[in-house]
């Protein structure tokens, strides 16, 4: 059986004091709960910050992009091995804000989920479409597109060490969701697609649904077959909030 996962995206929020509080308030709510797994992805800025609240907790820590080159004259970008250096477990790749807004394409997706790979670390590989794409009936065939590429690029032995995020980008931060059955019907297509290359890998592949995941939705999504967790955006900035959906996914995998 597969065991669920909840990682938080705090995206471009932050300072000390808060986080303290917040991680603070984390760490008291799940800490008795050990049927699921728990993880925040945090500003790089906050990363030794995280390092020293969560190690040796149930609560995993990492980034949310990094550069697909191992280190060079790249102003601005962080190597692999400097996450490392502070205990990253994860990093979230191709989340659709950086695909929109940095223009960081299916290749360089691709080239920065190896990087992760080989660097030892879990990559949170982000896929989905927008609700135009959706709207056309095209979400299978860009989410495939999206998909092929890490395939093709690293093989089902790199994939079966990363977690998949189907991110819906038309329910990202808008309140809207998919519905429990929309969103599983996605998740066993990225499930298929896997395991045209690999059956052990696929059944084995954590899938977690990232688009508006909430207290009150958490329980119907994580009872899903295919739905493994969540990748969780606003309320993971919410102690409270996010400690509930960590609830859930350790109801859901305690059964």
């Amino acid at each position: 059986m597969r065991q669920k996962l909840v990682v938080g995206n705090w995206k471009m929020y932050g300072r000390l004091e808060r986080n303290r509080t917040l991680l603070e308030g984390v760490l008291s709510g799940v800490r008795d709960l050990t049927q699921a797994a728990y993880g925040v992805c945090v500003p790089y800025p906050y990363l030794a910050q995280a390092q020293v609240m969560l190690q040796g907790s149930n609560v995993a820590w990492g980034a949310q992009n990094l550069s697909q080159h191992e280190e060079g004259a790249f102003t601005g970008a962080v190597a692999p091995g400097m996450l490392v250096d502070f205990g990253c477990r994860y990093v979230i790749i191709g989340h659709s804000e950086r695909r929109a807004l940095f223009h960081e394409s299916n290749d360089i997706a691709a080239a920065k989920f190896d990087a992760a790979i080989k660097a030892g670390m879990t990559p949170i590989f982000c896929v989905g479409e927008t609700l135009v794409e959706r709207e056309s009936g095209v979400t299978e065939q860009v989410v495939a597109r999206q998909l092929d590429v890490v395939l093709n690029h690293v093989g089902a032995a790199a994939v079966a060490k990363s977690v998949i995020a189907y991110e819906p980008v038309w329910a990202i931060g808008t309140g809207k969701t998919a519905t429990p059955e929309q969103a599983q019907a996605v998740h066993a297509f990225i499930r298929a697609q896997v395991a045209q290359l690999d059956e052990q890998t696929a059944q084995a592949l954590c899938i977690l649904y990232g688009g508006s995941v909430k207290p009150n939705n958490a329980e119907q999504l994580f009872a899903m077959p295919d739905i493994d967790g969540g990748l969780i955006g606003g309320a993971s900035l919410v102690a409270e909030d996010f400690v509930a959906i960590c609830s859930a996914a350790n109801a859901a995998a305690a059964g």
